[in-house]
Protein backbone atom coordinates (compact mmCIF):
# COMPACT_ATOMS: atom_id res chain seq x y z
CA UNK A 1 0.00 0.00 0.00
CA UNK A 2 1.27 3.34 -1.02
CA UNK A 3 2.04 5.99 2.01
CA UNK A 4 -0.70 8.44 3.11
CA UNK A 5 -0.45 11.89 1.57
CA UNK A 6 -1.75 15.53 2.84
CA UNK A 7 -3.66 15.29 -0.09
CA UNK A 8 -5.19 11.96 1.08
CA UNK A 9 -5.95 13.16 4.58
CA UNK A 10 -7.53 16.82 3.41
CA UNK A 11 -9.90 14.75 0.80
CA UNK A 12 -11.05 11.91 3.74
CA UNK A 13 -11.10 15.07 6.28
CA UNK A 14 -13.55 17.02 3.57
CA UNK A 15 -15.16 13.77 2.96
CA UNK A 16 -16.31 13.30 6.79
CA UNK A 17 -17.25 17.33 6.69
CA UNK A 18 -14.33 17.95 8.97
CA UNK A 19 -12.00 20.37 8.61
CA UNK A 20 -8.40 20.12 9.55
CA UNK A 21 -5.58 22.42 10.03
CA UNK A 22 -1.97 22.23 8.84
CA UNK A 23 -0.76 20.93 12.07
CA UNK A 24 -3.81 18.28 12.57
CA UNK A 25 -3.24 16.80 8.96
CA UNK A 26 0.34 16.65 10.05
CA UNK A 27 -0.77 14.52 13.63
CA UNK A 28 -2.86 12.57 11.22
CA UNK A 29 0.03 11.44 8.75
CA UNK A 30 2.85 11.15 11.85
CA UNK A 31 -0.06 8.65 13.79
CA UNK A 32 -0.72 6.87 10.14
CA UNK A 33 3.26 6.77 9.99
CA UNK A 34 2.69 4.88 13.36
CA UNK A 35 0.46 2.81 12.34
CA UNK A 36 1.73 1.57 9.15
CA UNK A 37 5.25 0.77 11.34
CA UNK A 38 3.29 -1.32 13.57
CA UNK A 39 1.54 -3.19 10.69
CA UNK A 40 4.79 -3.89 9.04
CA UNK A 41 6.06 -5.45 12.35
CA UNK A 42 3.15 -7.93 11.94
CA UNK A 43 3.44 -8.62 8.67
CA UNK A 44 7.72 -9.88 9.15
CA UNK A 45 6.28 -12.32 11.54
CA UNK A 46 7.31 -15.76 10.18
CA UNK A 47 4.18 -17.75 8.91
CA UNK A 48 2.07 -14.44 9.98
CA UNK A 49 -0.07 -15.60 6.60
CA UNK A 50 -0.79 -18.72 7.59
CA UNK A 51 -2.71 -18.22 10.81
CA UNK A 52 -6.58 -18.15 10.86
CA UNK A 53 -7.87 -14.73 11.40
CA UNK A 54 -10.16 -15.09 15.21
CA UNK A 55 -13.84 -15.17 15.88
CA UNK A 56 -12.92 -14.28 19.33
CA UNK A 57 -10.15 -14.05 22.06
CA UNK A 58 -11.33 -17.43 23.91
CA UNK A 59 -11.27 -20.26 21.52
CA UNK A 60 -13.55 -22.46 24.07
CA UNK A 61 -16.04 -19.98 24.09
CA UNK A 62 -19.11 -20.90 25.04
CA UNK A 63 -22.76 -19.45 26.36
CA UNK A 64 -25.89 -20.87 27.44
CA UNK A 65 -29.14 -18.81 27.14
CA UNK A 66 -31.41 -19.08 29.57
CA UNK A 67 -34.94 -20.10 28.93
CA UNK A 68 -37.61 -17.35 28.12
CA UNK A 69 -40.26 -17.43 31.22
CA UNK A 70 -43.23 -15.23 31.37
CA UNK A 71 -43.26 -13.50 34.20
CA UNK A 72 -45.96 -11.45 36.13
CA UNK A 73 -45.35 -7.19 35.73
CA UNK A 74 -46.93 -4.54 37.19
CA UNK A 75 -50.48 -3.36 35.80
CA UNK A 76 -50.29 -0.10 33.90
CA UNK A 77 -52.80 1.40 35.87
CA UNK A 78 -50.36 1.26 38.65
CA UNK A 79 -47.25 2.29 36.63
CA UNK A 80 -49.58 5.71 35.48
CA UNK A 81 -50.63 6.05 39.06
CA UNK A 82 -47.29 7.26 39.75
CA UNK A 83 -47.03 10.09 37.10
CA UNK A 84 -48.37 13.66 37.31
CA UNK A 85 -50.23 14.17 33.96
CA UNK A 86 -51.86 11.37 32.16
CA UNK A 87 -53.51 11.00 28.85
CA UNK A 88 -55.26 7.94 28.38
CA UNK A 89 -52.28 5.50 28.54
CA UNK A 90 -50.20 8.10 27.80
CA UNK A 91 -47.55 10.11 29.58
CA UNK A 92 -47.80 14.04 29.35
CA UNK A 93 -44.08 15.46 29.46
CA UNK A 94 -43.52 18.96 28.88
CA UNK A 95 -42.03 20.61 25.57
CA UNK A 96 -38.69 20.28 25.41
CA UNK A 97 -37.88 20.99 21.89
CA UNK A 98 -38.70 24.17 19.79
Amino acid sequence: MSKFTKEMVDDYAEKLLIGLTPDENKMVLDEFDVIDEQINVINDIPGIENVEPMTHTLDDFEYELREDEVEESVSIEDLLSNCKDVSGREVEVPKVVG
